[in-house]
């Protein structure tokens, strides 16, 4: 019995990668599309880096966290995109099984990590506006660290847990993934075996890696809310909200497209999921950077800064 099952399990070398459009007119428009996305994602996202990195004015918790926000944005879109854009131009949009796997866990690793560092960044511009008088012994450099360190460091237990219940799946039937990466949703589907465990590990272990970033960042944003609102000025409020508006833009646009796909029945997975996946992999990577400089004059002044240094 297991040597029939390891022979059915390695019967499946690759999987076929559906992509957004099975019609061949639509490849070329497609490639040209995310690769600009693409190319504007790593450039927008290592300008705030750089901008950052580069001007003493930036070097606080809040910039500290963005940088790196901005970096795990390279390397999410990194772990999807080259992939798409070399299956919009082959006929044979295959990925190798040990491929697939390994792409679906470094999409769980960077995913999780933006989820973590938007989550820091709402606990800071909480502590930042309810509690300004002690903001930077409570933000120290050490507690910082402390925040990335577990917002790198948890997401990789998560994506190998749910990598290493799948590598034990057994695919038999089909190897044809409806999707543009490898989801974990999708190649459920495609399993012969029972995915009993990956569903109550999902339900149980996912849903909690999800939501408890999401409620942090709720919390957080109730609890500055009811600070503005003792604020007695009006100009007061204004600019305690700015400070704000940008994180909340990035953090609507993420978890809002992420609770479209995953917050739904496995049977009803569709092309419209497709879609929503780009919003919080490609779109929010893209946006991010235009988010947080164009209502931010702290960002406006360090890219000014980084263009004249350039230009010198």
């Amino acid at each position: 019995m297991t040597m029939e099952r390891a022979n059915q399990t390695s019967s499946v070398s690759e999987f076929i990668l559906l992509g957004l459009s099975s019609r061949p007119e639509d490849q070329k428009p497609l490639f040209v599309l995310f690769l600009t996305m693409y190319l504007v994602t790593i450039t927008g996202n290592l300008l705030i880096i750089l901008a950052i990195h580069s001007d003493p004015q930036l070097q606080t918790p809040m910039y500290f966290f963005l940088s790196f926000l901005s970096f795990t944005d390279i390397c999410f879109t990194t772990t999807i995109v080259p992939k798409m854009l070399v299956n919009f131009l082959s006929m044979k949009k295959t990925i190798s099984y040990a491929g697939c796997l390994t792409q679906m866990y470094f999409f769980y690793v960077f995913g999780n990590t933006d989820s973590c560092l938007l989550a820091a960044m709402a606990i800071d511009r909480y502590v930042a506006i309810y509690d300004p008088f002690h903001y930077v012994t409570i933000m120290s450099h050490h507690r910082c660290y402390l925040l990335l360190a577990f917002s790198c460091s948890f997401p990789h237990l998560h994506s190998l847990l749910h990598t290493l219940l799948l590598s034990l799946l057994t695919f038999c039937d089909s190897n044809v993934i409806q999707h543009f990466l490898c989801d974990i949703n999708p190649l459920l589907k495609l399993s012969c075996s029972s995915t009993f465990v990956n569903d109550i590990t999902i339900k149980t272990e996912g849903v909690i890696v999800f939501v408890t970033p999401f409620l942090c960042i709720s919390f957080s944003y109730v609890r500055i809310l009811i600070a503005v609102l003792k604020i007695p000025s009006a100009v007061g409020k204004r600019k305690a909200l700015s400070t704000c508006s940008s994180h909340f833009a990035v953090v609507t646009l993420f978890y809002g497209s992420i609770y479209y796909v995953y917050l739904q029945p496995l049977s009803s997975y569709t092309v419209r999921d497709r879609v929503a996946t780009i919003g919080y992999t490609i779109l929010s990577s893209m946006l991010n950077p235009f988010i947080y400089s164009l209502r931010n004059k702290d960002m406006k002044r360090g890219l000014g800064k980084l263009m004249c240094r350039r230009k010198s």
